[in-house]
């Protein structure tokens, strides 16, 4: 790896791996990525629009950059300037819009990734695949129930510990989040995750989509 580095990219070798040299040359540029931190393929950063992960192609010399949450991942574009690459991570960041993005960088393909946003992606496919996999049957009455609420649907789901964790943005992290737990007799423990004072709330069946809703800040 050393001397692939020191061969296709030599001002990264420099400076100490692929890590280093980004967080070196952001501070020069005066562009803000964040956090960065080493993964087995290159780079990532967290932002409000997923993980931003940055990787090295092994037959030339480019920089791969991609966005990323657990299980879905897009490749948005790649070039051979680090200095570019570093602008276009911090200026996904700071959340520019996706046209902005596209004028000012050109090497970033976007089409496929704005597709999948409008087409309601990731949480559809997350919907199917725990909807389909017979490791979730246990949560499947659950999921069905919160699914087929219109407004509910379009947050990203994941089952932890048998119980389903509901995101408010798929792609943001911190966005408002809530724990769903169903009980015996028609009733759910709900806590809104993330919060210091959270604690389980018991809730019937007829007021769960209400109450999920108004903890996730959709009305």
């Amino acid at each position: 790896m050393e001397t692939h580095l020191e061969t296709l990219y030599p001002d990264v070798a420099a400076l100490g791996g692929l890590v280093a040299a980004m967080t070196e040359v952001a501070a020069l540029r005066g562009s803000v990525i964040g956090r960065v931190s080493p993964t087995p393929d290159g780079a990532v950063t967290e932002t409000a629009r997923g993980f931003v992960s940055v990787g090295l192609a092994a037959d030339e010399r480019l920089f791969r950059m991609g966005v990323c949450i657990p299980d879905h991942a897009w490749a948005i574009g790649a070039t051979d300037d680090l200095g570019s690459l570093v602008e276009a991570v911090a200026a996904w960041r700071e959340g520019m819009p996706f046209d902005e993005l596209r004028q000012r960088f050109e090497f970033l393909q976007l089409d496929e990734f704005r597709t999948a946003l409008e087409r309601g992606e990731p949480a559809r496919s997350q919907w199917a695949a725990l909807l389909s996999t017979d490791f979730y049957e246990g949560q499947w009455d659950l999921l069905r129930r919160l699914h087929a609420d219109e407004v509910l649907r379009h947050c990203f789901p994941t089952v932890s510990h048998g119980a389903v964790r509901l995101r408010a943005d798929a792609l943001d992290g911190a966005s408002r989040q809530v724990l769903v737990a169903e009980l015996d007799g028609g009733r759910y423990d709900v806590m809104r995750a993330g919060s210091a004072e959270a604690t389980w709330v018991d809730v019937s069946a007829d007021g769960l989509v209400a109450h999920l809703r108004a903890a996730l800040g959709s009305g």
